[in-house]
């Protein structure tokens, strides 16, 4: 079953076009990885889906479960079910993580018509998923990112990623300046979600990160287009060899 059906999507910034015709579908239970190089658009295809302003979509659309993305504000596709771990999370001073992830879980449950979370399933929900990320207890009362470490910003994010169950995450470079320790930690609670009502575009430059979060296919996106697909064996002939003999395929 398609969640999300990217179609033939032009994205400009200003008047440079950044994607030049991309078509992907990620099916329930599947794990794409975009591979590329700097400055190819592999974090302008997120932010894009997730509704960052900036960007132009002058060609194509995106689906979610059949229904425009494009016709979405960035917090109904949030709580719709589409989730971006950035690359540098944000932090924000004078909120606390704790409240910034009741409010979250709330918006999207009033969104599919449920009860609002009370303070304490909240609190023993929490509990239960930040000793499975291997987060302290006292992480979650600090203010959202300010002062975490990379590995803290990261983990931070995974944490959220598991109390919302989105439809679609999206990983954006989320192995930037992480230790082993805490790619393994991110790994196993991307791991640990995935199922056939969910799926999974992971953006990265390192073949790294596929050792533990095993993709079902492969694309290297290069000058905008999706130059070559394959198996999780591309990733690893990407790590070996570059790619420049895929310049060419996407000019």
């Amino acid at each position: 079953m398609a969640l999300l059906e990217i179609k033939n999507l032009h994205v400009s910034v200003g008047d440079r076009e950044i994607l030049k015709g991309i078509t992907l579908t990620l099916n329930g239970g599947e794990v794409h990885a975009i591979m590329g190089p700097n400055g190819t658009g592999k974090s302008t295809l997120s932010n894009v889906i997730a509704g960052r302003e900036g960007y132009t979509v002058t060609q194509g659309e995106v689906l979610l479960d059949g229904k425009d993305v494009f016709a979405m504000a960035a917090d109904e596709r949030a709580r719709a079910g589409i989730f971006l771990a950035f690359q540098y999370p944000v932090e924000i001073p004078g909120v606390s993580t704790s409240s910034f992830l009741k409010t979250a879980i709330n918006a999207k449950r009033r969104a599919e018509g449920h009860k609002e979370i009370d303070a304490m399933e909240f609190l023993k929900l929490v509990k239960a998923k930040t000793k499975e990320l291997g987060m302290a207890d006292d992480m979650i009362k600090r203010p959202l990112n300010v002062g975490f470490s990379g590995g803290e910003k990261k983990r931070a994010e995974v944490l959220q990623m598991t109390l919302l169950e989105p439809r679609v995450a999206i990983l954006d470079e989320t192995d930037s300046g992480l230790d082993i320790d805490a790619l393994k930690v991110v790994s196993d609670g991307v791991n640990a979600l995935r199922s056939k009502d969910r799926a999974f575009l992971v953006i990265t430059h390192y073949q790294r990160l596929l050792d533990y979060i095993v993709p079902d296919h492969v694309h290297v996106l290069v000058n905008g287009r999706i130059a070559v697909s394959g198996g999780k064996e591309l990733a690893l002939e990407l790590e070996a060899e570059g790619y420049a003999k895929y310049q060419g395929a996407a000019a």
